[in-house]
């Protein structure tokens, strides 16, 4: 059935509960790119985040009846608040269904607002279908995040507000999670300003819609990554995706680190804290132009949201000069003798050294993990790497390897002799009480546990490095363990920073 979104988003009555939210000229992004930047500031919204708009869309619209019943919703922080936020305004019940795995703050802020919670499974698609049960057995609404008309057209409403404050806008990048975000901007500027470029920006580990366009069919992601879990969904709105095969130019991907470096551009421009959802445009942006190579257009980015645990910072703080590319890291040989690190800090020059890990472990030649400022990016990189090996150093470029960056840095100096059959898997698991217990209960019950590396940075998941010696003729017993743990995981035994530094 096809709908009349720009009537419909003409019709949105979102203003009684959302508010018009700035253009923000994006001064210092604006001078680094040649471009005209701008955000649109949706972290500002009550909720800090433009779920309201379409939430509410969806929940004016319901009948007497359907309003006496009451709504339900399944999701892990911001379309929760904006339902609730929705039926406080409208004096309705609502019953939100959230993963065990979310934040306090958010499930906090969603029973303030009146709204029943239920703490439910690992992920949204586990809340989801429990939500979809309880909406059956007791006749409740349930009102979905992004796959529905209304949902779209109270989200197009940014897109009118947005050509109502800026007339003229080349290329407006939109962040992408289910699609009802950007099939409800790209109606309307299709419509609207047909000239405007419409870019989706996803993570590079939860590709959903990217991969449904490239395939011309919505498919369903095995996995996805949880940095950005705001847009942590395994496959598109069936509308969306409709919408997005119409109206949608393109759809880019960003790394974890690039979005780290977007909320620290946002931040630098607005002294405000993005969610890395949030931030995923801006992340887009700098890609798109760097790879057009344009200049002097008006570019406009969706801040979409602010709700960021205070813990991620951390992480945020740690990747962001890699995700900019400013800081590289190494892992380097050099000999173990007396004057060889500031012989290596010569070679170095007056670059400055970020980081310095280091310990014997072997009377020829010791492997040091160093972090160096890189004020010129990439090139620099390269000239530097190019003299170290002049030098005689041998040196591998660690900047992005995940495992060396997430837990490696960390741990250099714990090398030990006479451990057999070593083989070493990187983890991601639900992050909630009991959880890393059980996980070490279920590891330490097969094989002995020969390393073991915890990180968690206020997120739905913990990250875990875990050595286990596992004989040969048990592998096969191994890989049958593993998919029954059911947790995401990586084989990282042929990792070079593993060679250098842990085995």
């Amino acid at each position: 059935m096809n709908h009349d979104y720009p009537a419909m988003i003409l019709a949105a009555p979102v203003y009684e509960v959302a508010k018009q939210t700035p253009l923000d000229a994006a001064l210092m992004l604006s001078r680094r790119l040649e471009n005209a930047v701008f955000l649109k500031r949706e972290d500002q919204q009550p909720v800090y985040s433009f779920k309201l708009r379409g939430a509410y869309n969806k929940i004016v619209s319901l009948s007497p009846q359907e309003r006496a019943s009451g709504v339900i919703a399944a999701s892990a922080g911001n379309h929760a608040q904006g339902v609730a936020l929705s039926t406080r305004k409208l004096g309705l019940q609502a019953v939100i269904v959230m993963p065990k795995t979310t934040p306090e703050i958010k499930v906090s802020s969603v029973r303030e607002m009146g709204a029943e919670v239920v703490l439910h499974g690992n992920t949204y698609d586990d809340a989801c279908d429990h939500a979809k049960v309880i909406a059956a057995e007791r006749s409740l609404t349930f009102i979905h995040p992004y796959d529905d008309p209304l949902v779209i057209a109270g989200q197009g409403t940014i897109a009118r507000e947005l050509l109502e404050q800026k007339q003229a806008i080349d290329v407006i990048f939109v962040p992408v999670g289910g699609g009802g975000l950007i099939g409800g901007i790209a109606v309307w500027f299709k419509t609207h300003s047909p000239d405007t470029r419409v870019i989706g920006v996803e993570p590079d580990d939860a590709p959903c819609m990217y991969e449904a366009l490239a395939q011309g069919e919505r498919v369903i992601l095995e996995q996805v990554g949880i940095f950005a879990d705001g847009v942590a969904v395994r496959q598109v709105g069936e509308e969306p995706f409709r919408l997005a095969q119409k109206y949608v130019d393109e759809v880019i991907l960003v790394s974890t680190d690039e979005i780290c470096a977007a909320i620290k551009d946002i931040f630098d421009d607005t002294r405000s804290i993005t969610e890395p959802a949030g931030a995923l445009a801006v992340a887009g942006m700098k890609k798109y132009v760097e790879r057009e190579n344009i200049r002097d257009k008006t570019l406009v980015a969706i801040d979409s949201g602010a709700n960021m645990n205070f813990d991620r910072l951390r992480h945020v703080a740690e990747r962001a000069e890699l995700g900019e590319r400013r800081e590289a890291l190494f892992a380097a040989t050099i000999a173990e003798e007396p004057g060889s690190f500031r012989r290596f800090c010569e070679v170095i020059g007056l670059k400055g050294v970020t980081e310095f890990n280091y310990r014997y472990s072997d009377p020829e030649k010791a492997h040091v993990f160093v972090g160096v400022q890189m004020p010129g990016g990439e090139e620099d990189k390269t000239v530097l790497l190019e003299r170290l090996q002049a030098e005689g150093y041998a040196c591998l470029d660690m900047t992005d390897n995940e495992m060396a960056k997430m837990h490696i840095r960390y741990m250099v100096g714990g090398r030990v002799d006479g451990v057999e059959h070593e083989c070493l898997y990187r983890f991601e698991f639900p992050e909630r009480p009991g959880a890393l217990l059980r996980f070490l209960n279920k590891m330490g019950q097969h094989w002995n546990i020969s390393l073991f590396h915890y990180r968690n940075h206020g997120a739905a998941y913990g990250r875990v490095l875990v050595g286990m010696q596992v004989p040969p003729e048990e592998n096969e017993q191994l890989q049958q363990f593993l998919q029954e743990l059911n947790y995401r995981y990586w084989d990282e035994s042929d990792n070079p920073a593993y060679a250098l530094f842990l085995s």
